[in-house]
């Protein structure tokens, strides 16, 4: 069974450096420098192991949080996990008065566009960057207030 609960910077940076879509994960200064207001940091678990992990806060201060970033250990995808992570940030978020969510990814996270779209997400803005993998995926999703 999967658990998600609220985490620390630091359980983040611990699981992104364990993911392999992330050539230099971010260090624990730049999670303090991005959220310095409201945020909501998450860890999933499966048998008391840290599986998962999903961050994001109110970067724009327009009504929208901005789900930055996130990610599941190889060994547990397929499993839900990424799911379970953004069906519970997505509740909270509209619980706390957020009417949509933003994300920022790259067309060489092919997995992470087509989950993104499967869930309702639109793609706003696209930014070309050479090489063409490069390129930035704005997506938005409107919460159900």
């Amino acid at each position: 069974m999967i658990h998600i609960r609220e985490g620390t910077f630091q359980e983040c940076v611990d699981l992104s450096s364990k993911i392999p879509e992330f050539n230099s994960p971010y260090k624990i200064e730049e999670y303090k420098k991005r959220c310095p207001g409201k945020y909501l940091a998450l860890i999933a678990e499966i048998d008391n192991q840290r599986v998962g992990f999903k961050i994001g806060y109110d970067r724009f201060k327009n009504g929208s949080f901005y789900s930055w970033m996130g990610g599941v250990l190889l060994k547990f995808r397929r499993m839900g996990v990424a799911y379970s992570l953004a069906n519970f940030q997505e509740k909270w978020a509209d619980e706390n008065g957020f009417s949509s969510i933003i994300l920022k990814t790259r067309q060489k996270h092919d997995e992470m566009i087509a989950f993104s779209l499967n869930r309702g997400f639109i793609i706003t803005e696209e930014t070309q960057i050479i090489p063409d993998e490069e390129t930035r995926f704005w997506m938005q999703k409107s919460l159900n207030r």
